[in-house]
């Protein structure tokens, strides 16, 4: 069975940084994408930020240039730096897989709160 835990949220002040780590375990064969995703309350959840087997990323405009994905393939990790933090950046962050056990399939985590305040 395929899970994906989650590690590194907490409270930080605007402009602070905390780094997210996510590490998935079970049998896998390939992994396609991994990355995250982000809820705010009362809003749908998005796309942070991902990291496909290229390696290729893509961003949300809104944390272009102040978060940075990168993967570990050897440890089936995802990490997310993440820089000059705002309030805005609020919100539980989920990590994502998409990859191969059984079969093709989407994974996610159990979430892990960040909350920008001062």
């Amino acid at each position: 069975q395929v899970q994906l835990v989650e590690s590194g949220g907490g409270l930080v002040q605007p402009g602070g940084s905390l780094r997210l780590s996510c590490a998935a375990s079970g049998t896998i064969f390939s992994i396609a994408t991994m990355g995250w995703y982000r809820q705010a309350p009362g809003k749908q959840r998005e796309l942070v930020a991902v990291v496909h087997s290229g390696p290729t990323t893509n961003y949300a405009d809104s944390v272009k240039g102040r978060f940075a994905v990168s993967r570990d393939n050897a440890k089936n990790a995802v990490y997310l730096q993440m820089n000059s933090l705002k309030p805005e950046d609020t919100a539980v962050y989920y990590c994502y897989a998409s990859l191969y056990s059984q079969r093709w399939d989407n994974f996610w985590g159990q979430g892990t709160q960040v909350t920008v305040s001062s």
